[in-house]
């Protein structure tokens, strides 16, 4: 669920502990900016996690371990379609990193146009270290925005780094001293952003993101040779077998999502 302020739809990951992105979520999550994205008012987006610990730790890993292969592969082209549709929404989408933003919380921020985050908040992808990988898609996200050798050695290592590396390295634009008002200073981001003219921000946008249909469907391809591979190698299983092991549960919830 989400709600407006000030003319900004501020959407809330809540899906306790640790806001983990699970099929449906993504499913909503793409839905929303597919459907608003088509509308001649569509409004600006502020995207942001519930508590002060996570925005989001990823994907949902447990859900399909064990899973049969075609829901492996729906699953792995659900998340490209959702990086599709950010990258192709025409208007202002600012994310608000309230706590850990890594694995998929990584590609999404690195479709927002812009990035706030408070000083608690670390960044990463830990895949290589759980028995994972990123989408292509995202992998070439972070290669464009923030230069192959930093992208090598956050991919390589899985190490997490704090939010003034983030800065440095151009993932987070903004720093927010004070968690109480990171969503209001997003907003404040995304009306302000909101304010130009709509169509000379989408065809600047588009000029910037050069989305690319032919690409996309390649990027797609390689995410998903690359899951059918690691996901069934016993070295991958028992890495991500015991990070299962030392996660936290959520909470049984019927919402993953909810009004801030």
């Amino acid at each position: 669920a989400a709600e407006e302020h000030r003319e900004t739809l501020v959407v809330t990951l809540d899906r306790p502990p640790a806001n983990a992105l699970h099929r449906e979520l993504i499913r909503e999550l793409t839905k929303l900016f597919v459907d608003l994205g088509d509308q001649r008012d569509a409004p600006p987006i502020v995207l942001t996690g519930r508590g002060d610990r996570f925005f989001t730790a990823g994907g949902d890993i447990k859900e399909l371990d064990g899973a049969p292969q075609q829901e492996l592969t729906a699953r792995m082209r659900e998340f490209h379609a959702l990086l599709v549709a950010m990258e192709r929404y025409p208007r202002p989408v600012i994310c608000a990193v309230n706590g850990h933003c890594v694995g998929g919380g990584m590609e999404i921020a690195l479709f927002a146009d812009t990035v706030l985050a408070v000083k608690e908040a670390r960044f990463g992808f830990p895949e290589i270290n759980h028995g994972l990988l990123p989408a292509d898609k995202g992998i070439q996200r972070a290669v464009k925005l923030l230069g192959a050798r930093a992208t090598r050695k956050m991919l390589l290592t899985g190490a997490l780094f704090d939010v003034h590396h983030a800065l440095e390295i151009g993932l987070v634009d903004i720093l927010v001293d004070d968690p109480t008002e990171l969503v209001d200073a997003a907003v404040t981001s995304a009306t302000e952003a909101g304010t130009k003219a709509p169509v000379l921000y989408a065809a600047l946008k588009r000029s910037i993101n050069d989305p690319d249909d032919a690409h996309d469907e390649t990027s797609q391809q390689h995410t998903l040779l690359a899951a059918a591979a690691y996901f069934p190698d016993p070295a991958a299983s028992a890495l991500r077998e015991a990070w299962n092991d030392n996660r936290p549960r959520r909470a049984d919830t019927t919402n993953p999502t909810d009004t801030p």
